[in-house]
């Protein structure tokens, strides 16, 4: 697919389909307005009578003839007080919704002058042009790969993108769109790959094809001798009892100075989770093939890095290993020492995800990080405390958690912060070793980042639960490509200019 940007005036960029919004109330947008004017006050006279609106997210397809464009499609906008990055971005999906399948191979989107609330950079036609960009890779996404019949080949083509100048911000607020939505896709075809592909040494070796592909990345594997060596049993109890070994994934991104210290993310990489002795029930465990969409995210975001080259330092770390029941798995009951030297009575194996992220945890001290942020499909109950609409949000340090608020908010991939007080500690109080590795039915999102916590205490840490957000259920199943988008957010605005 051919992406573009241009600032040439409308009317000379012939194509076969326009797009342009209608708001329900307020002044339309200049091309909007240009566009009517071309068509002699036609799009006017079709709001008038009713037979397009400005509803958001309406969509109608008028044939034209005489003119640069083939067809117009309006969007309807809603209402301007009600139209924030997040609206906005709904409107784009609906318009590419009703483009990507058509008989158009060229067309011209016109989107980008349509106003927003919201502060300065999430009100700015830059952030705008992030949002279309974004969205294209992300609506034209399909996984096919395991289909033997591949289905026919889109008609579309191209796609150009209105923009008020031929700027450098505009230019690469664009890209970064583009970019964000590569990053999540390659995270959908990573989750959405099925658990006899998708094991740690197959996600390993994705790494290090990464490293192959692009100068600025290094990567680094561990094999489960080498943790073992490390005293990592946590996250070794865990692969125990599946004849796929574990895999520690390090893959580090150097484009700032060298004194610059990284910012470090680690991702929950369970390529198929049973719940292993405490095994799972058996509907739906399909599903559990998305329980590497912690890890998945990681790869995502790296691969923006990659691709765009910020000046910043990030080292990712992914805990990869398959949670599997056999003679070999460990029991509930089971006391392991992790890598802090902190021991953990295993009471239920399938909270497993903290358990390989703790070693993890204490293995990114070594870089001396400027922050953490551990990213994983963590608890059941954080989908029951949020729903699938935004991340669970926990961390040690304020201003951290307030920078990964912002940046969800700017990105539409929102999450929400979830108390991390004393007082759910004790819930992990064990009789017989330092700590459980379950806190019981109250508060257990918190009390799994608590666990967390007691591996987090020399470095700022940040917790996301994507439990609710990493994948769809239902007819639309897949994986979701987020966090990726708040990651990017996040890291850019601290990437030096």
């Amino acid at each position: 697919m051919n992406f573009t940007l241009s600032s040439k005036p409308i009317s000379s960029i012939k194509a076969d389909s326009i797009v342009v919004a209608l708001p329900e109330k307020g002044e339309w947008p200049a091309t909007t307005q240009q566009v009517d004017e071309a068509l002699g006050g036609l799009l006017g006279q079709l709001e008038k009578s009713g037979d397009i609106s400005g509803k958001r997210g309406s969509c109608q397809l008028i044939p034209l003839t005489g003119q640069p464009w083939s067809r117009v499609l309006v969007v309807g906008t809603g209402a301007d007080k009600d139209r924030t990055p997040t609206n906005f971005r709904k409107v784009i999906t609906a318009a590419i919704g009703q483009i990507k399948d058509g008989i158009a191979p060229h067309a011209l989107i016109a989107l980008a002058d349509t106003s927003t609330t919201g502060d300065e950079q999430a009100s700015s036609e830059s952030n705008r042009l992030n949002l279309i960009g974004r969205a294209l890779e992300e609506q034209l996404y399909t996984f096919t790969d395991y289909k033997s019949e591949k289905p026919a080949a889109r008609k579309l083509k191209k796609v150009t993108v209105a923009a008020s100048a031929a700027s450098k911000p505009l230019k690469s607020a664009f890209e970064l769109g583009l970019a964000t939505g590569k990053g999540m896709n390659f995270t959908r075809d990573l989750g959405n790959t099925p658990p006899n592909i998708c094991h740690p040494t197959w996600l390993a070796e994705q790494a290090e094809q990464m490293a192959k592909d692009y100068d600025g990345l290094k990567t680094e594997i561990l094999d489960e001798e080498q943790m073992k060596a490390l005293g990592m049993n946590t996250l070794l109890a865990v692969s125990a009892g599946s004849a796929q070994p574990a895999r520690l994934i390090i893959m580090e991104y150097r484009g700032g100075k060298p004194k610059d210290k990284p910012y470090v993310l680690v991702g929950k990489g369970i390529t198929f989770d049973t719940g292993g002795i405490s095994l799972k029930p058996g509907e739906g465990m399909d599903e559990m093939k998305y329980d590497m969409g912690g890890s998945a995210s990681v790869f995502g975001a790296m691969k923006v890095l990659a691709e765009t080259q910020p000046k910043i330092n990030v080292v990712a770390v992914i805990a990869a290993a398959e949670n599997m029941p056999s003679g070999d798995a460990t029991r509930p009951g089971d006391i392991v020492t992790s890598m802090s030297g902190q021991t953990v009575e295993i009471l239920n194996t399938d909270a497993e995800g903290r358990l390989v992220l703790c070693d993890a945890l204490t293995y990114v001290k070594r870089f001396d990080p400027e922050v953490v942020i551990d990213l994983a499909t963590l608890t059941g109950a954080c989908i029951i405390a949020l729903g699938h609409h935004a991340s669970g949000l926990l961390s040690n340090d304020d201003q951290l958690a307030s920078e990964l608020l912002a940046s969800g908010e700017r990105a539409c991939d929102r999450a929400w912060r979830l108390p991390l007080w004393d007082e759910y500690q004790s819930q992990l109080d064990s009789n017989f070793a330092d700590m459980q590795n379950i806190g019981g039915r109250p508060a257990g999102t918190i009390t799994a980042a608590c666990f967390l916590s007691r591996f987090t205490k020399e470095y700022r840490w940040a917790h996301l639960d994507i439990a609710g957000t990493a994948w769809h259920s239902g007819k639309a199943k897949g994986s979701s490509g987020r966090p990726v988008p708040l990651l990017v957010d996040y890291l850019m605005s601290h990437a030096q200019q």
